[in-house]
């Protein structure tokens, strides 16, 4: 388990368009999910867990897989994998839970694998590209490159917004 109360706080400034700007060096846990690597805002993770089997939820939608019980709090755990439409979702011994604080919720979220924390300056980000696709880019901060590395980097708070309701039925707010 990797506890991230411990992580170097900085300050981040997100931009109309959604796309995100960040003004100071920042932290981010990457992540795998099938081959391309993602990233989060380290300061929203609170731990990494191996993966559990949680309790389902009836007529939940697929990417809901249920919840835990992570010492006296109920977490939804939530598969990025099939939230962001990866075909083939397969759990082994790699498979780990991302704990987030998300407002005032806690949320889990089963990924493949989890690589390292990165340190990410401004000159090492690019805006996210114009994409014909249906993923909105508002979930998206910047894409994060490092030597020959790039990472997805999530505004995961946006991303799970509609998971996050739909599992507690009310708003982050």
């Amino acid at each position: 388990m990797i506890n991230a109360a411990t992580a170097t706080p900085s300050s981040f400034s997100a931009s109309s368009s959604g796309t995100g700007a960040l003004t100071q060096i920042r932290e981010f846990l990457a992540f795998k999910i099938a081959n391309e690597e993602y990233g989060v805002d380290i300061l929203r993770v609170q731990e990494i867990r191996s993966y559990e089997k949680p309790t389902t939820i009836a007529n939940a939608p697929e990417h809901l897989k249920g919840v835990v019980n992570l010492r006296g709090v109920i977490v939804p755990i939530i598969d990025l994998r099939i939230k962001l439409g990866v075909a083939e979702v397969q759990y082994n011994h790699l498979t780990v839970v991302i704990v987030l604080n998300i407002g005032q919720r806690v949320i889990g979220v089963v990924v493949d694998g989890v690589s390292d924390v990165l340190t990410l300056e401004p000159s090492q980000l690019r805006p996210v590209p114009a994409l014909d696709s249906n993923f909105d880019p508002e979930h998206l901060l910047a894409i994060g490159s490092v030597d020959d590395r790039m990472l997805i980097l999530l505004d995961i708070e946006k991303f799970l917004q509609d998971s996050v309701m739909a599992a507690q039925g009310e708003s982050l707010q």
